[in-house]
């Protein structure tokens, strides 16, 4: 995938999986910037795994646990982010990235693809569920 990662992209990985960045600091954005990382860095699969793996280990040190996890947004986020990095020329770092993909900063997006019912479900809450009402667009192979 022809995305780059800056120094500061390189750092807030490393805080994240050091622990280093307060849950406050961790909203939406951060998620969707992890999300980038891991895809500049691994296949769809590979970075589905490390950013599971990652916000379960961030859960865990703060004590939280899996109850808070999400699986069926964590992949459909990974989904999405993909999507736009297939369609998007390259880009220098996160920062160039969602300037040119302003949508992804709309937490609200996935409903657009799942019904509430189904997308707060404990069901899609302990495993990857597939949209409902519009697929998550895959990028061309």
């Amino acid at each position: 995938m022809p995305h780059r990662l800056s120094k500061e992209d390189e750092e807030f990985r490393t805080r994240f999986e050091a622990f280093e960045i307060a849950p406050a600091d961790f909203g939406h954005e951060a998620h969707v910037r992890l999300a980038y990382v891991y895809l500049c860095q691994d296949p769809p699969d590979a970075a589905t795994q490390r950013m599971r793996a990652a916000l379960l280990a961030f859960l865990g040190h703060l004590g939280i646990g899996d109850a808070k996890f999400h699986e069926t947004l964590t992949g459909a986020w990974v989904d999405a982010v993909h999507h736009f990095m297939s369609r998007t020329d390259l880009c220098a770092d996160f920062r160039e990235f969602i300037e040119r993909n302003p949508v992804l900063s709309d937490s609200k997006i996935m409903l657009s693809h799942y019904s509430a019912e189904v997308l707060f479900s404990d069901a899609a809450r302990k495993s990857y569920l597939d949209p409902d009402l519009e697929p998550i667009p895959k990028p061309p192979r």
